[in-house]
């Protein structure tokens, strides 16, 4: 795929990118509990820049918060959901492939991380191995956009700008990949070139036609 302008920079979201999708683990807990398909998401979805999910990854509230919030807005929507079980599902298995292609770009072009994040979490939460291997990927970025520490998340255009600004490119001179099409929307607007992740080998193949680079 051919662009008017040279891409200089790949930045990347984490959870669903690097890892494995939480919305799988989201359906196995539906199915485990008995709730209605999507459940989880369409909580999500009730007033998405105000909701529990978006004050915890602004960390305008905390876990403890964030567990009994959930809470509510489930029963809301006709089952009560502990917010601490819905976090406990994020933390997927590294992808490897993935990786090795982040490797790769990063010995051509400028790198970075947007995440939507609510700070550290404790082994009630995630184990220390995946813990560690969530470390070390974040440690092959230039830097990483965690939501809970600037105080705006995606799909907020501020965030996409900050990266831009810190990696010292334009967005036009941007691929952005994500997992969720609401946040590649206002990435998009801006100028950026995005790239969904559904299935990781695509989402390469799209990477390499953008950036010229064998990245597998």
């Amino acid at each position: 795929m051919n662009r008017a302008t040279a891409v200089r920079a790949v930045v990347w979201d984490f959870g669903g990118v690097f890892t494995t999708s939480p919305f799988i683990a989201f359906a196995r807990y539906e199915r485990e509990h008995g709730l209605p398909e999507h459940f989880i998401r369409t909580v999500n979805t009730v007033n998405p820049d105000h909701n529990a999910w978006a004050r915890l990854e602004r960390a305008e509230i905390d876990l403890d918060g964030f567990d009994s919030a959930f809470a509510e807005e489930s029963a809301a929507l006709g089952h009560a959901v502990p917010g601490r079980d819905v976090v406990r599902l994020l933390f997927g298995e590294v992808r490897p492939a993935m990786v090795e292609a982040l490797r790769r770009c990063r010995t051509h072009l400028r790198t970075a991380c947007i995440t939507n994040n609510f700070g550290a979490v404790g082994p009630e939460v995630v184990s220390a191995e995946r813990a560690a291997a969530w470390r070390d990927v974040a440690s092959l970025f230039e830097f990483v956009l965690e939501s809970s520490k600037v105080g705006v998340r995606k799909p907020e255009p501020a965030i996409y700008r900050m990266a831009c600004d810190q990696l010292g490119v334009t967005p036009g001179e941007t691929v952005f990949l994500d997992d969720l099409g609401i946040n590649l929307k206002p990435a998009r607007a801006l100028g950026m070139a995005t790239i969904k992740v559904d299935d990781p080998d695509v989402a390469l193949q799209e990477l390499e036609a953008l950036t010229g680079l064998a990245l597998r």
